[in-house]
């Protein structure tokens, strides 16, 4: 058996109202009622009183702690980071149907005052979406969590940002993005890849509507920092068309599991394409190594951002193959390894025949 709970029999009972069902003025009845002045006196027993008290203590330490879904339980424990937290209150005509809110970070933050001395409030940061490339995150402090609850999903909710997505998926190419000293490498992946990333990135992902990616995060994991480069990596993206357009050429792909045949995603609008004699040799074509952009071209986003967070200094954009250097494992460079590879080299293409 567990802990007995006391019970706060004072629960339920007023002053001046008791077993005898008495009348005291100033006490439990005004003292004059219009012009005349009320007696003391004595009224007919309640009879449902003590029913009503016997019920309400009977009640008392039998609380169920409310149980949960493992998969919204959040990221660890009973911790609010990861956990739902329902869509934003409806503004007008706008009733955000189908959106969900999610906690990325709830942290207890204080100051200094003049007056009250050292003042606490609860820091919440969360984003919100429909699944469906419609997504926005928010930073609200307030004195309770509930009140910090109801601001932040509520100031999410009127910060939208619509993110193109490739056949409602994954990202539309890969891209690095860096916020501050948080750089993400991120890859696009094929349908039922799944979400391999940190779990923030893995809780925006489920609001936006992206079911299938790969990213690697290096250096700070600040979540707010992660959270804003990894959108302005998304707004960043370029359609197909618009590399079309950029590079007055065709977008090819090519699939294995449609042994290698060329499938045009996109064309040049007004139908001019470059011939491979107008293409310089030092010109980057391969999609793989797409530049996302600057921040700069931003505007009004990168001014909300900085309103966030004031005093970062916000870097994106880096030509290059997308993903972190990779190196060779310590045995290439051994004698045995070489050894290896000759015993292997008769059956080294076996597989792709």
């Amino acid at each position: 058996m567990g802990k007995k709970v006391a019970k706060n029999l004072n629960r339920g009972q007023m002053i001046g109202v008791g077993r005898e069902n008495m009348v005291w003025p100033g006490l439990n009845a005004p003292i004059l009622r219009g012009r005349e002045l009320v007696q003391q006196q004595l009224l007919p027993m309640d009879e449902e009183r003590e029913a009503k008290l016997i019920k309400l203590r009977d009640s008392m330490g039998k609380f169920r702690s409310l149980k949960l879904d493992p998969l919204e339980r959040g990221w660890s424990g009973t911790k609010m980071p990861g956990r739902s937290i329902g869509p934003p209150d409806p503004i007008g005509e706008d009733t955000f149907e189908g959106f969900d809110t999610k906690v990325l970070e709830l942290k207890v933050v204080t100051c200094m005052t003049a007056i009250f001395g050292r003042k606490r409030r609860m820091s919440m940061f969360s984003v919100t979406g429909n699944g469906n490339g419609l997504a926005g995150f928010a930073l609200s402090k307030a004195t309770t969590v509930p009140d910090v609850i109801r601001k932040v999903k509520n100031k999410a909710g009127q910060r939208l940002l619509y993110i193109h997505r490739y056949n409602d998926h994954t990202v539309l190419h890969d891209f690095f993005t860096q916020y501050a000293c948080t750089k993400i490498y991120v890859k696009k992946m094929p349908q039922g890849y799944g979400l391999v990333c940190h779990r923030a990135l893995r809780t925006i992902c489920q609001v936006v509507g992206i079911t299938d990616l790969h990213a690697k995060v290096e250096g700070s994991c600040n979540i707010q920092n992660m959270t804003k480069a990894f959108f302005l990596g998304l707004i960043n993206q370029k359609t197909h068309q618009q590399l079309a357009n950029e590079k007055q050429l065709h977008l090819v792909e090519f699939r294995e599991e449609n042994r290698g045949f060329p499938e045009v995603l996109a064309s040049p609008e007004g139908g001019a394409v470059r011939t491979p004699a107008q293409i310089p040799k030092e010109e980057e074509i391969d999609f793989t190594r797409v530049d996302v952009g600057s921040v700069e071209s931003l505007g009004s986003f990168k001014r909300r951002l900085d309103s966030v967070m004031d005093g970062d200094e916000v870097f994106n954009g880096r030509k290059g193959t997308v993903g972190a250097e990779e190196y060779a494992p310590f045995f290439t460079k051994t004698y045995g390894y070489e050894i290896y590879l000759k015993n292997h080299a008769k059956r080294r293409n076996q597989e792709k025949v």
